[in-house]
């Protein structure tokens, strides 16, 4: 399988509504299985907390990882623990534990079918700041960057992307493929916050 890039306009995403709010689809794999049939592998959303207090979907055999990007919430998982969640703090958590969402916040989130793990984590960089990032090789691997705040320019080898406010880059790699050296560039004239999911087959 050689290495597969992809890019997801924030004109692309589709966006519904919940008891508690509204939820975009950021990405879903694989491409064309459905959140409502739970026929998806793992799936990015981000989902807007408007509700004071709200009770999460139940979804058995489902892995949650929770980032809030914006304001605070409180994660109450009956007879397991509770959170308290500032901006850019997670909380990862099973599917099928009775939770419920106490605060007004806007959330990005990573769901995880059996049989695959993921992570997630921000990076800050500076107006015309570099990195480069190594993306290793494992079983099956999917890096995505979604871009929070600000612009950026990704580049893989000779391949240069564009990648504008709220749009997302995502690049899957096979075990087979040499180990991809990705540079992120912000581009816009602000500090930009970058939102990377790795997302793998166990």
């Amino acid at each position: 399988m050689e290495t597969s890039i992809g890019i997801v306009k924030k004109s692309q995403y589709r966006t519904t509504e919940w008891s508690g709010g509204t939820t975009t689809e950021l990405l879903i794999y694989p491409s064309g299985s459905s959140y409502s049939e739970r026929s998806f592998k793992w799936r990015l959303s981000s989902a807007k907390v408007e509700a004071p207090e709200s009770v999460f979907t139940s979804l058995p055999g489902i892995t949650r990882h929770i980032m809030v990007t914006e304001g605070q919430l409180v994660l109450e998982h009956e007879n397991h623990y509770k959170k308290a969640l500032d901006t850019f703090q997670q909380d990862c958590f099973m599917g099928d534990w009775e939770t419920v969402s106490r605060g007004k916040a806007t959330d990005f989130n990573l769901m995880l079918a059996r049989g695959f793990s993921g992570s997630l984590e921000v990076c800050f960089l500076k107006a015309g700041e570099q990195i480069h990032i190594n993306l290793g090789k494992e079983k099956k691997l999917t890096n995505v960057f979604y871009a929070l705040n600000g612009d950026l320019l990704v580049e893989v080898d000779k391949n240069r992307f564009d990648i504008e406010e709220k749009d997302l880059f995502h690049i899957t790699q096979s075990p087979d493929d040499e180990s991809v050296m990705l540079r992120l560039t912000n581009t816009s004239k602000g500090e930009a916050a970058v939102i990377r999911a790795v997302i793998s087959e166990k």
